[in-house]
């Protein structure tokens, strides 16, 4: 019988513990914010907990957070269809860890989906994942320590002071929170390159049943 893999022997693996290390060093050469241990572990974290928050059984919240721990693994060997290389590799590793086949098809195919450019919500841990990706937003992710060369990916993330992703299950509204820091960009420069995701988490929304609601200093834009 299949084992039940947990999120501690995938995070015990030694090349997935490379490919999250690799994957944010890489992309801090190429000057963008951090993808490293921190933003996947807050992703595993986020994706289990909107799974829980909305009644999902314990396996697909764990799934959930296997997803989110994993997703931007591909990063370290390519930006471009990270999703899917990420994918690719994780299938191996789940299979030499005994996890499920149609489980792994689950996981891979959140994280193959989980770019906004090519991806849809595909099953509910995809789903979950969308969410609590696309909401991780904050300056903790800023990695140029030259604030005269921020980018307005940096700017914006700089400028993010709180960001809170709440599930409302009794009224199924999915809601993020943000504090943003008027001084160093004006809210609309956050639509500017965040617009897409936002609108891809609507759709992650309303495939688990929910709305999606974006809420910046306490004022509903969305």
């Amino acid at each position: 019988m299949p084992e039940r893999v947990r999120l501690e022997q995938v995070r015990a693996h030694p090349l997935i513990g490379a490919l999250i290390r690799a994957s944010n060093e890489h992309l801090a050469a190429q000057g963008f914010t951090e993808h490293g241990q921190r933003h996947a572990e807050l992703v595993a974290r986020v994706s289990r907990n909107v799974m829980t928050h909305l009644d999902r059984s314990q396996r697909e919240a764990e799934l959930a957070e296997i997803a989110g721990y994993t997703h931007d693994i591909g990063n370290a060997i390519a930006r471009e269809a990270h999703g899917q290389v990420g994918a690719a590799v994780l299938v191996q590793v789940l299979s030499e860890l005994g996890m499920d086949p149609y489980e792994i098809a689950v996981v891979a195919g959140a994280v193959g989906n989980h770019e906004e450019e090519v991806g849809q919500p595909v099953n509910p841990v995809s789903a979950a994942l969308i969410l609590a990706d696309k909401s991780d937003v904050h300056k903790s992710r800023v990695q140029n320590p030259d604030r005269a060369r921020f980018d307005i990916h940096d700017r914006v993330n700089y400028a993010v002071q709180k960001s809170f992703l709440r599930v409302h299950q009794p009224e199924h509204v999915v809601q993020l929170e943000l504090e943003v820091d008027t001084s160093i960009i004006p809210l609309m420069e956050y639509f500017e390159i965040f617009l897409t995701r936002m609108l891809m988490c609507r759709r992650a929304a309303e495939f688990l049943g929910c709305r999606f609601q974006l809420q910046m200093n306490g004022v509903r834009l969305l």
